[in-house]
C-alpha cells in the first residue's frame, strides 16, 4: 500500500515524539504490538537486575520495559525518562503500583538535558532509541558518569525501515558497539532476538578503576 508522503512524515514525527491524539494512538501500538513487548521484556532480561538495583531506561516510551525492570528490583529503583508527556502518561498508569510504591519513577526531559536523581545507577537501558539521539557518543559519555563502578549499559536496535533483514540488524549491532565504545564502555556481548528482522542487544561495563 502506497503512503503518501505528508501521511509518512506524520507518521515518523509521531515515533519520534508522540504527541496530542496521534501520539496517544502511537503509545497504544508500543504498548500492544507483540514484538514491541517482547523485544523489551527480552532486553530487561539481559540486563539482569538485581532486587536492589537502581535502573535507568532512556525513552521509556509507555513503560514496557521499566514494568519488566521494576519486577526485578523490586526493593530497589526503576526509573524512566521520556520527552513525550503522552506516553509518559501511559507508562505512569500501567505502572501505577510500583509509582506509588516508590519503586518507579517517571521524568520528562529529553536525554540532551537529562535531570535524573535516584542514582549512581546499577544499569541502563535504552530500547530502539539511541538512533534519534543528538550526538550520541556524548549522550552515552554523560549517562556513564550517572552508573556506579562496574554499572552495565545494554542497548538494543530492531531497524524498522523498509527492507530492513538481518544483516541491516548486524549492523545496527556494530554502530551502537562503536558508540559504547567511544564513550568509554568496555563491550561484553552481543545477544540476539528472533524478530523480522532480528533485534540486537549490545551490553557493555563501566570499566574498571585502575
Amino acid at each position: 500500500m502506497h503512503i503518501p508522503e505528508r501521511i509518512r512524515r506524520r507518521i515518523i514525527a509521531q515515533a519520534h515524539h508522540p504527541t496530542g491524539a496521534l501520539g496517544h494512538v502511537e503509545g497504544w501500538i508500543f504498548a500492544h504490538r507483540p514484538s514491541n513487548v517482547r523485544r523489551n521484556r527480552w532486553a530487561a532480561e539481559l540486563l539482569a537486575v538485581n532486587p536492589h538495583d537502581r535502573v535507568l531506561e532512556l525513552g521509556c516510551g509507555p513503560g514496557i520495559a521499566v514494568a519488566a525492570l521494576a519486577r526485578y528490583a523490586t526493593r530497589g529503583l526503576v526509573v524512566g525518562v521520556d520527552h513525550s508527556a503522552v506516553v509518559l502518561a501511559q507508562a505512569r498508569r500501567r505502572n501505577a503500583r510500583a509509582v506509588h510504591e516508590g519503586r518507579v519513577r517517571l521524568v520528562q526531559a529529553p536525554v540532551e538535558h537529562l535531570k535524573v536523581t535516584g542514582g549512581p545507577f546499577d544499569a541502563a537501558l535504552a530500547v530502539n532509541t539511541v538512533g534519534m539521539w543528538p550526538a550520541p557518543a556524548s549522550r552515552l559519555r554523560e549517562i556513564r558518569r550517572l552508573l556506579a563502578p562496574d554499572g552495565r549499559i545494554a542497548l538494543v536496535s530492531q531497524p524498522r525501515c523498509p527492507g530492513a533483514n538481518a544483516a541491516a540488524s548486524a549492523a545496527a549491532g556494530d554502530r551502537l558497539g562503536g558508540l559504547l565504545a567511544d564513550a568509554g564502555f568496555v563491550l561484553s556481548h552481543v545477544e540476539t532476538l528472533d524478530l523480522d528482522p532480528p533485534a540486537v542487544c549490545v551490553l557493555a561495563r563501566q570499566p574498571h578503576p585502575a
